[in-house]
């Protein structure tokens, strides 16, 4: 159904409303099963003319100028954000990143990346389109998920060897004794995850590519750079939890990163590493890979499902838990494309050798990522435990000349704010939690002194409230009414107190429970600049 309703929103015909009935009915399904969806994601709602740009919103590209560049990107086009000129000819849609973080701010034309400084000059042919590649680096001194980036280890060097001789309780004693958590925020045990699957062959695998944490670009340097290592992380996977089937979903705002995993799911296959009888054994497993339609909350996993299957990306009650009743009802686990990243070198060299890394509690490395107000922005493997003050003086070299650091925001936009000055802390979820945030895809985006805490503010619940899913009162209602009261109140009252409990006790997902929690940190490490919004 998404790739059907993509397909005619690509093409431009009419309006999601007018077009999504007759993609149902090409399909044989009623008009809702189309217009559900097709009103609800990001790509498939907004207005489409023969050319179109995507301009990032997210908090790095607005970190770079206070979202400035919006505004002029609006006047070399001649379209207000969000809408399509009479003619059809240009639309501009407004997104929550585009995973160029550290060239902000960013625009897409077409597939093409505009970045830097003069995205609008850019556009409109006053300069010519520029998109760094990611800097990444190692500061482990033995990458792990960064081994083909920067190290010399090519993919596919793991998978024939265990899919011939170990059984999948040998690669799972493995990844349970690395102690790996997921990477994608929410930090489960991988190996307990990979269990609770097992025992049916309509297991399904997802690696979960809809990095939608602003800030964050590390999924997509994967990708992009090295498709093969989550594809072999992906079929170790599926071979732990005795899946034959595995899905790469990989955001829309990701092109580059969608056409790589394509290519390298068709080399795999010809490689035999996919397929049937694989490497001359009795196993089966093939990979697809799907695109995502531009929405935050489908990076949630049951959001994901049931965005997989058609549907509208919003967030399940749970139990049943995926990994009982996921895609189509069949036992499916979801992990992030890092954390994938990480299996074969786990399997390869044993889980002791990747716990004897990190912290006792928290085990492993860590993809980092630096905003484009760093003096060297770009994405670091770290080992968890290690400070954020070392990764932003020494790593990021500070910010860039003539800024000074006023804030940090680690994890996304609801993982949490820290002060300048409250920086040495170690890079781990416990401790970090302890501060009022969250480790989530570990991105780090620096706002300086020329951003009012204010704005700051606004752009949070800018965010919640553009990306709520609504599948649930407390943060649909409550985004929107955070939103209000940021914009119109000049100090935080009752009101705001009790819409902060209710978001953070009753909302059905992490969205909306991890809204109170962010803005309030954000107030509390501005200070007096914020009095008042930490209720």
């Amino acid at each position: 159904m998404l790739d059907s309703l993509s397909e005619a929103a690509r093409a431009g015909q009419g309006s999601a409303e007018e077009r999504a009935p007759e993609v149902a009915r090409r399909l044989g399904l009623p008009a809702a099963a189309g217009l559900g969806p097709a009103t609800f994601y990001a790509d498939l709602a907004a207005p489409r003319g023969r050319r179109h740009v995507r301009v990032c919103t997210a908090a790095a590209c607005f970190a770079a100028g206070s979202g400035r560049h919006v505004q002029e990107v609006e006047e070399a086009l001649g379209v207000a954000a969000d809408h399509v000129d009479a003619q059809a000819r240009v639309s501009l849609q407004s997104v929550r990143c585009l995973g160029y973080c550290y060239a902000s701010p960013a625009c897409l034309d077409g597939d093409t990346p505009c970045t830097g400084p003069d995205p609008a000059a850019q556009l409109s042919g006053r300069a010519r389109a520029h998109a760094p590649p990611i800097p990444a680096a190692d500061a482990t001194g033995a990458p792990v998920v960064l081994a083909g980036v920067v190290g010399r280890e090519d993919p596919w060097e793991v998978w024939p060897r265990v899919v011939r001789t170990l059984a999948p309780d040998r690669v799972l004693a493995e990844v349970a004794a690395s102690g790996l958590r997921g990477r994608g925020g929410a930090g489960f045990p991988v190996a307990a995850k990979w269990a609770a699957a097992q025992g049916s062959p309509d297991t399904v695998v997802v690696a979960n590519g809809d990095e939608g944490d602003p800030g964050s670009y590390a999924d997509r340097l994967l990708m992009e750079a090295d498709p093969g290592r989550v594809l072999e992380g992906l079929a170790l996977a599926c071979h732990a939890a005795g899946g034959r089937r595995g899905v790469v979903l990989v955001r829309s705002e990701y092109p580059r990163a969608l056409a790589r995993m394509r290519a390298a799911v068709e080399r795999a296959r010809a490689d035999g590493h996919l397929g049937r009888r694989i490497h001359g054994t009795g196993v089966d497993l093939d990979i697809e890979v799907a695109e995502g339609a531009g929405s935050y909350v489908a990076g949630e996993e049951t959001a994901l499902v049931a965005g997989l299957e058609g549907g509208r990306g919003c967030a399940r009650p749970r139990p049943p838990y995926p990994t009982r009743q996921g895609l189509w009802d069949a036992p499916t686990v979801v992990n992030n494309v890092e954390t994938l990243a990480a299996v074969p070198w786990i399997v390869q060299r044993g889980g002791d050798a990747y716990a004897a890394r990190g912290t006792s509690s928290e085990t492993g490395t860590k993809l980092v990522c630096l905003s484009e107000r760093f003096a060297r922005p770009g994405c670091y493997e770290v080992e968890l435990g290690t400070s954020v003050l070392a990764i932003v003086e020494e790593l990021g070299g500070g910010l860039r000349e003539g800024s000074e650091l006023a804030v940090v925001q680690v994890g996304g936009p609801l993982g949490g704010f820290l002060a300048a000055g409250e920086l040495d802390v170690p890079l781990s979820e416990a401790a970090l939690a302890g501060r009022g945030a969250a480790l989530g895809h570990a991105g780090l985006v620096a706002f300086d002194q020329h951003v009012e805490p204010e704005d700051v503010l606004r752009h949070v619940w800018e965010f919640a409230a553009a990306e709520s899913c609504g599948a649930c009162s407390p943060c649909r209602v409550g985004s929107r009414r955070g939103l209000e009261i940021a914009r119109t109140a000049a100090r935080a009252g009752d009101e705001y107190a009790r819409l902060l409990r209710v978001m953070g006790e009753a909302s059905l997902c992490a969205f909306g429970r991890r809204v109170p929690a962010a803005v309030r940190s954000l107030a509390r490490a501005y200070g007096d600049r914020l009095a008042g919004w930490d209720r």
